[in-house]
């Protein structure tokens, strides 16, 4: 070993204990954000760490806290644009914080979805799951879970029992905000693509959206259910503007959709907003590199993601009692995103499509 007391090759923890001239326990409580470090030595150990360019050894944490540092993100989202905004949101927070994260995508509508759930969290060691929907709305799931004791946060557009936490994409009341800016543009043949309707967050945004148009004493003039991809927002768009009169608005449940409507509105000459205004629904990067740009709702999901996690390893840290959230923890809104394919009504008129 140099006579300066370091070890060559990669610094190690002993390293950095005897840069810092403190106990290697001490060091590890600052590795692992215990307080009980006065800040004076808290700063010389992290002079040392930055000076050694020291990285803690995920797999000698996980020996000495008995934990993987592994967190597990499951879902079942097709949409690769909303998938990447949750990703980064909880590798933001998992990386700040030590972890890893692994991803598994669930086969919805198998009756071994919750046990492959089950399989994948012992087979990978998670430390805990971030829950996404519709696999958070999975019956049974929530239960399965804690008989295995497996800390989760879920993410729903529904309040669900059972889970460690849940935050709420308040996505009914978000429906509800795109139904009263076409009617604050004076559109009142308003049709709706939905969602799948075996999806709690479809039907939430198909609710929200019926209600606000009922409370204006007003109802769909038409809806066509789709599955969230282009083909079944361009079929719907199809079927919808074909009808005599034609809708002066239409929403699509999410963005890609939306485009179909878009897509279907350029190729047989309806122009955008002046004849037919689109709203969308995500809030993704698609909305502006759309002609024109849609109007949509943001469903900052990455941030949600971000304070799933940062719950999620409160609980796994014993920071947190499962079932009670920080209080200063609260799911962001989704808003209304105005933009170029939503304008005032300019009358009914009638398409040949």
């Amino acid at each position: 070993m140099p006579q300066n007391g370091l070890s060559s090759g990669e610094p190690t923890i002993n390293d950095v204990a005897a840069l810092a001239g403190v106990s290697i326990r001490t060091v590890s409580r600052v590795l692992n954000h215990s307080p009980k470090v006065n800040d004076d030595t808290r700063t010389r150990i992290q002079d040392a760490i930055d000076r050694l360019n020291f990285r803690p050894s995920l797999r000698a944490r996980a020996l000495a806290k008995g934990r993987s540092f592994l967190i597990g993100l499951v879902h079942n989202d097709r949409n690769a644009l909303v998938l990447d905004s949750v990703q980064r949101g909880i590798v933001r927070e998992a990386t700040r914080r030590g972890y890893e994260v692994i991803g598994h995508s669930v086969p919805m509508g198998d009756p071994g979805a919750a046990e492959d759930v089950l399989g994948f969290a012992r087979r990978a060691r998670v430390d805990g799951l971030v829950v996404m929907p519709p696999v958070s709305d999975m019956a049974g799931l929530p239960a399965a879970l804690a008989r295995d004791h497996v800390p989760a946060v879920a993410i729903s557009a529904v309040p669900i029992e059972g889970y460690g936490a849940v935050l709420l994409s308040q996505e009914r009341q978000a429906a509800g905000d795109v139904a009263r800016h076409l009617l604050a543009l004076g559109h009142r043949r308003i049709a709706m693509i939905t969602g799948p309707q075996d999806m709690i967050s479809a039907i939430e945004r198909r609710d929200g959206f019926v209600d606000a148009l009922a409370d204006a004493g007003l109802a769909p003039v038409a809806e066509a259910e789709g599955d969230y991809s282009l083909a079944s927002g361009v079929l719907a768009a199809q079927a919808l503007l074909a009808a005599s009169p034609a809708p002066t608005a239409i929403f699509a449940a999410n963005d890609i959709m939306a485009a179909g409507v878009l897509k279907v509105a350029a190729e047989h000459g309806v122009a955008v907003p002046a004849a037919l205004s689109v709203v969308g629904f995500d809030g993704s990067i698609l909305a502006e590199m759309l002609t024109p740009s849609l109007t949509t709702v943001s469903r900052p999901f990455g941030d949600m993601a971000e304070m799933a996690t940062r719950q999620l390893i409160a609980m796994i840290e014993g920071q947190m009692v499962a079932g009670q959230a920080p209080a200063d923890i609260a799911s962001p809104a989704l808003s209304l995103i105005p933009a170029q394919s939503s304008g005032p009504c300019a009358g009914l008129e009638r398409f040949s499509i």
